[in-house]
C-alpha cells in the first residue's frame, strides 16, 4: 500500500480545512450528496481525514487488510450502507472517495512544487491507496445494496400473500402472481399460523390472480392443502378458470380430494353452509 513520506501526511492534517472545502464543493457539483444533509456530510468527510490520517501514521506501506486501517474499512462500509438505504447507486457512493483525488493532488502539487519527482511518486501512491479505499467502498455497497433489495423482496413477498378472515371460521388467502418454492413456503408459514391464531375452520386459497398453472404450481398447491389439513382445518381452492382447468386436465395432474370453485363467491358459500351458516338477502 501506499508508501508517503512525513511531509504528505503533515500536508494533509495543516491543510485539513482547506481539503474539506475543496472535496465538498466537488461532491455538491457531481451530485454525490443528493438526500444527505450538509451536517451529516461535513461530520464524514472530516471524519475520513482523521481516519484517513491516522491509517497512513500507523499503517503506512501496508496492505489495507492489516488492523491500523480496519477503522476507516469500518468507516467506508457504514458509509456504503448508509448510502444504500438512501438509494444512491455505486457510482455516488464512490465519489465519497475519487472526488477527494483533486483537492489532495493539489495540496500536493503546492507542497512539492520544487520537487518534481517526489511530486510524481507521492501522486502515484497516493493515488494507489485512494483506489484501493474506492474498491472497498464499492464492493461493501453492492453487498448492502444486495441486503436492501432481498429485504424489500421478502417484503414484497408478505404484502403479496395477505391472509383475510372472511367470516368467523374462514379465512382466505388471495394469491397473485407465479408461485415458486419460497413463495409457498411463506404462505404456508402464514396461512398456518393465522389458523391458529384465529383457530378457523376452513381456509379459501383463491388462485384468480395466478397466471398460469403448471406441475410445479399443482404440487406446491398441494402442500399447502395437506399442511392446512394437518392443523384441523378444510380447505377450498377457488378461481379455477377454464383454461386452468384445461391446463391442470391436460397435464394430468391429480387433484383427488381438493375442493375447487370457479370463483370466490362460490367457495365463501360452500364454507358458510359447512359451518351451517345460512345468509339470505334481506327483502
Amino acid at each position: 500500500m501506499a508508501v508517503l513520506q512525513i511531509g504528505t501526511i503533515e500536508a494533509i492534517r495543516n491543510k485539513k480545512t482547506q481539503l474539506l472545502d475543496n472535496w465538498i464543493k466537488g461532491l455538491q457539483a457531481s451530485g454525490a450528496t443528493r438526500n444527505l444533509k450538509e451536517h451529516d456530510l461535513q461530520q464524514q468527510t472530516s471524519e475520513f481525514i482523521n481516519l484517513l490520517s491516522a491509517g497512513l501514521e500507523n499503517g503506512n506501506g501496508s496492505s489495507l487488510a492489516i488492523g491500523a486501517w480496519t477503522d476507516i474499512r469500518q468507516f467506508l462500509e457504514r458509509l456504503s450502507a448508509s448510502r444504500a438505504l438512501l438509494g444512491h447507486d455505486s457510482q455516488q457512493t464512490a465519489s465519497f472517495i475519487f472526488a477527494f483525488k483533486g483537492p489532495l493532488f493539489g495540496l500536493l502539487q503546492e507542497h512539492y512544487r520544487n520537487e518534481p519527482e517526489q511530486l510524481a511518486e507521492q501522486l502515484w501512491e497516493v493515488s494507489e491507496l485512494l483506489d484501493a479505499l474506492g474498491m472497498h467502498t464499492i464492493a461493501t455497497f453492492q453487498k448492502s445494496r444486495e441486503a436492501v433489495i432481498k429485504r424489500q423482496q421478502e417484503e414484497l413477498l408478505e404484502l403479496s400473500t395477505p391472509v383475510v378472515k372472511l367470516w368467523d371460521g374462514v379465512l382466505a388467502l388471495p394469491m397473485i402472481g407465479t408461485l415458486d418454492s419460497q413463495r409457498t413456503q411463506m404462505v404456508m408459514e402464514s396461512l398456518l399460523q393465522r389458523i391458529v391464531d384465529t383457530g378457523s375452520e376452513i381456509a379459501i386459497i383463491d388462485i384468480t390472480g395466478v397466471p398460469t398453472v403448471d406441475t410445479l404450481v399443482a404440487q406446491h398447491l398441494l402442500k399447502t392443502v395437506t399442511a392446512i389439513r394437518l392443523m384441523g382445518a378444510d380447505c377450498i381452492i377457488s378461481g379455477v378458470r377454464p383454461q386452468i382447468a384445461q391446463t391442470i386436465v391436460h397435464l394430468g395432474l391429480d387433484l383427488q380430494g381438493v375442493v375447487t370453485k370457479a370463483n370466490l363467491s362460490d367457495a365463501l358459500k360452500l364454507a358458510l353452509t359447512r359451518l351451517g351458516v345460512s345468509v339470505e338477502k334481506a327483502v
